[in-house]
């Protein structure tokens, strides 16, 4: 009997995707640096926040929609912006088009392995996202690119310090599958024979390269090769971007805050949105939870900009309290990678069911008729839960 396809949590589409996917590949989507705290964080903070349910007068119909940088979504869940290379074939298509098929936006990497024409084709909802490398002529034909391919809107990733090491070990990543990468991977490959019998269907390997970061048609560098020029860029300054604003003239987001004078900061460059952040704890490692730190960043400037929260997001649980603590949507990433690896499209689609049912069944406890109804007395604050930097 063929074993079924559907999961009923995200802890289940990860337990199938490191069944599923070579070591090096797994590895690589779990990530975090160091020690790893700031990634575990991201999780057990969203557990010790509580609910304060109600027992009647619950509401028979439940609103979860909203809109993010102008766009109308079914849920408050949009896509992260990941590279998902060797994940799966169709990779950020089928993410596309299973958000699409969900009534909820995409956002799509620079550092993606499908080309931004072909995801927006996918899904109209796209909104590109680029980090600060190269020079600004490269970033403005990247801009201009994702405008031309009909992108919503801008994301701009800043929180990022190139660490490196992980207590548990790196993965061994090839820059590109050459005869002498095939060779050492092919154990971890034959390991894995329905992922390698899913690449072997398109009579293709996995392409570790990105095409969004040149010009359409363009040979595109490797994955590497790209990182090697994003690591030797300088850091940007906000006079940067300030500039990188004026050149978009559409929805605006700055990804990777944790503080509040940040926050306030994004808003006088001109952000429309911001994201609470810290690169799901692949980042410097230390940097508290993003839940703990959105109250006083959504307090701040929440009714200057449209708050989002990424980081530790499982459930759909996860997504109210959130919403609760000033957010006005979450963006996933691992969860829906897991999703992905464990049964492409439909996994990833499977992905979203379980942050809607979860998010719809909060409500009904919470006696909450829409989203946009959710407040702080919703959730059990434990004492001394919340961080303020940079206040």
């Amino acid at each position: 009997m063929a074993r079924n396809a559907w999961f009923e949590t995200v802890a289940e589409a990860q337990r199938r995707a490191r069944r599923h996917l070579p070591p090096s590949v797994y590895k690589a989507l779990l990530a975090g640096s160091e020690r790893g705290r700031t990634y575990r964080d991201n999780m057990e903070a969203f557990a010790a926040l509580g609910f304060a349910p109600h027992v009647a007068d619950l509401p028979a119909k439940r609103d979860l929609a909203t809109t993010v940088m102008g766009q109308q979504i079914s849920l408050p869940v949009i896509i992260s912006p990941t590279g998902v290379q060797a994940v799966h074939p169709d990779g950020e298509v089928a993410v596309a088009r299973a958000a699409a098929a969900r009534g909820t936006a995409m956002g799509l990497s620079n550092f993606a392995s499908k080309p931004v024409e072909e995801v927006v084709a996918a899904n109209p909802q796209t909104f590109f996202q680029m980090y600060w490398m190269g020079t600004k002529d490269q970033m403005a034909a990247q801009m201009e690119r994702a405008r031309a391919a009909g992108a919503k809107g801008l994301i701009v990733t800043l929180d990022w310090t190139f660490s490196h090491g992980r207590d548990w070990g790196s993965p061994w990543i090839p820059e590109r599958l050459d005869l002498k990468a095939i060779a050492r991977f092919a154990p971890q490959g034959l390991a894995r024979p329905q992922w390698l019998l899913t690449y072997a269907r398109t009579g293709r390997l996995p392409d570790l390269t990105v095409p969004n970061v040149v010009p359409a048609g363009q040979r595109p560098p490797t994955f590497f090769g790209a990182y090697g020029e994003w690591m030797q860029t300088p850091p940007p300054t906000w006079e940067d971007v300030r500039w990188m604003r004026e050149r978009w003239d559409g929805p605006f987001m700055l990804k990777g805050i944790s503080r509040i004078d940040d926050a306030r900061r994004a808003v006088d460059a001109g952000a429309t949105a911001i994201s609470v952040s810290n690169h799901g704890g692949n980042n410097l490692d230390g940097t508290p939870a993003t839940i703990r730190l959105l109250p006083g960043i959504a307090a701040a400037v929440g009714d200057q900009v449209e708050v989002l929260l990424d980081g530790g997001v499982r459930r759909g649980g996860d997504v109210v309290k959130a919403l609760a603590l000033g957010a006005r949507a979450v963006m996933i990433g691992r969860a829906y990678l897991w999703g992905l690896a464990a049964n492409g499209q439909a996994g990833v689609e499977n992905v979203l069911d379980i942050m809607r049912n979860g998010i719809d069944s909060a409500l009904l406890g919470l006696g909450r008729a829409s989203v946009h109804d959710l407040g702080p007395g919703d959730v059990v604050i434990p004492p001394g839960f919340t961080r303020e930097i940079g206040a």
